[in-house]
């Protein structure tokens, strides 16, 4: 496996891109041994990317919001995207689709934009009309983050400090990106000075070369339950089986076919034990495995999505284009009792693991 800096922009006709000067980096200069030596890129205002290289799929890490930018892994004789993205890293500075990006401090929704703790209420930086979402206007997905290669793997740190969009404590958030072969792993901990709510989310539109969009792939997910959402798309509190509606994933079938009317998808399922947590495969063949430890999974199919910047080679940026699959624990928990525990101690630190395996199955 290698690592290598990357530049920030993306080509169909050049792999790697001039840098700004206009000149061309040599591979020399770009390859970066990590088992020889540690090579820091300091927290600035510049975006930054790292390479992880390994058996023909490579991955591209943004120092911007630990943003997977590309994701390319061999199909036939030909290497194609796995996610969207942007061409140009300077793009994701307005990234209204979260695009790629780790979200949080609390991903997904909190009602109002406020939650009561240890009898303290929090007034919380609201950015989805009066509620909150992925962590406020300049959640993690927009902070610059210490970013690293490690022996074989991209490490990022972050320092959120006490009152962070509102957020109580001083939080200091590490993600650990590995690639091996298929498999690419997220390692995401937090390690907090006092009680604080902690729900990261991966936000990769994954869209597996389909040129047509993914509402013909088939996707099959491991729940039997979600929690039904209001106007608003925050859960009610309720949680419902998914068996005879248009949200049963729980055999493999199409978008198209379980959503014929086109209404889209913004839902968190309940995930059941067991591995994988969810699977896509589509028409080119190329098959998804997606594995977590967290408790829920939002589907988002996408279907607001629109192009805002120009997307990587080959790629169209418009509804169903791609599917989101985002491990977290379940939206507004810190307002709903019986949604579990999301709060964060300086004696139970946060870990979520996310690994997402894509390989070449046979046309479906």
């Amino acid at each position: 496996m290698s690592t290598r800096f990357s530049p920030t922009s993306i080509t169909e006709k050049s792999r790697p891109l001039p840098n700004p000067d206009g000149r061309k980096s040599s591979k020399t200069t770009l390859i970066v041994s990590c088992e020889a030596r540690r090579s820091l890129i300091s927290k600035t205002d510049t975006i930054h990317g790292l390479v992880l290289s390994d058996q023909g799929v490579s991955v591209t890490i943004l120092n911007l919001g630990c943003i997977t930018q590309e994701w390319r892994v061999p199909l036939g004789d030909q290497q194609v995207s796995a996610v969207l993205g942007y061409a140009n890293a300077e793009d994701y500075r307005h990234n209204p689709a979260f695009m790629g990006a780790i979200v949080g401090r609390v991903a997904n929704r909190i009602r109002d934009a406020a939650f009561q703790l240890d009898g303290q209420s929090y007034a919380l930086s609201a950015n989805e009309g009066a509620h909150m979402l992925h962590g406020g206007p300049l959640g993690l997905s927009q902070r610059f983050w210490d970013m690293e290669a490690d022996a074989g793997s991209v490490l990022l740190r972050l320092r959120s400090e006490d009152g962070d969009q509102g957020f109580p404590g001083t939080v200091d958030f590490e993600v650990r990106i590995s690639l091996n072969g298929d498999r690419l792993t997220y390692d995401m901990t937090a390690a907090v000075d006092r009680p604080t709510p902690i729900a990261l989310a991966q936000h990769n539109y994954y869209a597996l070369g389909a040129s047509q969009g993914m509402q013909g792939a088939s996707l099959q997910i491991n729940a039997d339950h979600t929690t039904p959402t209001d106007a608003d798309m925050i859960p009610n509190g309720d949680i419902t089986p998914v068996s005879g509606t248009r949200f049963d994933f729980a055999a493999s079938r199409s978008l198209h076919d379980a959503d014929p009317d086109g209404q889209g998808y913004d839902q968190n399922y309940v995930l059941n034990a067991g591995t994988p947590a969810a699977r896509i495969q589509t028409s080119n063949g190329l098959c998804l495995e997606l594995e977590t430890d967290q408790p829920g999974l939002q589907l988002y199919s996408a279907q607001h999505l629109s192009r805002v910047h120009a997307p990587l080679p080959g790629q169209e940026h418009g509804p169903y284009a791609g599917l989101c699959l985002e491990p977290q624990t379940f939206p507004n928990a810190i307002n709903t009792a019986s949604f579990g525990n999301i709060i964060t101690t300086p004696d139970a630190p946060y870990h979520q693991r996310l690994s997402v395996r894509i390989f070449v199955q046979g046309p479906q």
